[in-house]
């Protein structure tokens, strides 16, 4: 493994870790897990992916989201990160000397029908719920074109299919000021991921949601985390009443409302930010909150 290879690797593991480590709205996090799906899960995920994504320009980009969902397969028995392999995939395949918005331009317009196939092995391996009937170019089906034009297909109803459609125009262009702005509001490191989380929710709802429970529901969580943020959150009490009504609420029902494509894409954003070397993360900070 070359040198930059064993960075992606820190980096990969790095932001999967602080994105579970943090305190989001209605996603597995310390002290608030699934009755499915535990911290340690997520944690034993992202050690398992960080090496194979790290090696995403040795092979074809189906390849390495395939071998990514295989590797957690052999430490968990369900989905924790199949939008996260997707996402920061193609991202660690763009060249290092080459800017992540022009690279993966770049990635995703070499994608092939066999990438497709692959894909969809992977997607079918791990057996996200909230997938929905998709209609043409279905999972359930053996695709016909090639990845990103699969994802084209896809891009109205899912957000993390947008990005591979756009360019990661909403990730890189909206999601990474986003971050940056998180920096100035607070200093503690979970609560600027937290604050980024609720952005992304504020800005765009959550497709997770949509799908599962129809987009009137994902709208009143888009108003939601946009009056948490109007009150000041973090900052006091009126901010933090409102951000646990959100949190209960998007734990409800079985946390049948888990925001995960924000867990995702805050993911995706941690990865990139730090590739870009503006943001590492303070390990002192998320020490004692792994289970």
């Amino acid at each position: 493994m070359t040198t930059w290879q064993q960075q992606l690797q820190f980096w990969i593991h790095a932001a999967c870790r602080m994105e579970v480590l943090s305190p989001k709205p209605g996603n597995v996090s310390p002290g608030r897990e699934f009755a499915g799906a535990s911290v340690r899960d997520f944690l034993q995920s992202s050690a398992a992916i960080a090496p194979i994504i790290a090696m995403a320009r040795q092979y074809s980009l189906g390849e390495t989201i395939l071998q990514a969902v295989r590797a957690t397969r052999s430490v968990v028995d369900h989905n924790t990160n199949l939008g996260i392999i997707l996402l920061i995939a193609p991202l660690a395949a763009v060249n290092p000397e080459r800017s992540l918005l022009d690279g993966v331009e770049q990635v995703l317009a070499g994608t092939t029908l066999r990438d497709s196939q692959l894909v969809y092995e992977a997607i079918r391996l791990a057996n996200p719920g909230g997938l929905g009937d998709a209609g043409e170019q279905d999972v359930v089906n053996a695709p016909s074109l090639t990845l990103r034009d699969c994802m084209i297909l896809a891009a109205e109803r899912d957000f993390i299919a947008a990005q591979y459609a756009n360019g990661f125009q909403e990730l890189l262009g909206i999601g990474m000021p986003l971050l940056r702005e998180s920096t100035e509001i607070t200093r503690a490191q979970p609560e600027q991921i937290t604050c980024l989380a609720l952005n992304l929710l504020a800005r765009f709802g959550d497709t997770l949601i949509a799908r599962k429970c129809g987009p009137a529901v994902s709208d009143q969580v888009r108003r939601q985390a946009t009056e948490v943020l109007a009150s000041g959150w973090p900052h006091g009490s009126a901010g933090q009443q409102l951000f646990s009504e959100l949190d209960a609420f998007l734990r409800a029902d079985g946390n049948r409302r888990n925001p995960g494509t924000t867990a995702d894409s805050v993911a995706a954003i941690l990865f990139a930010a730090q590739r870009e070397g503006w943001f590492c993360m303070r390990e002192a900070e998320f020490s004692g909150q792994q289970n």
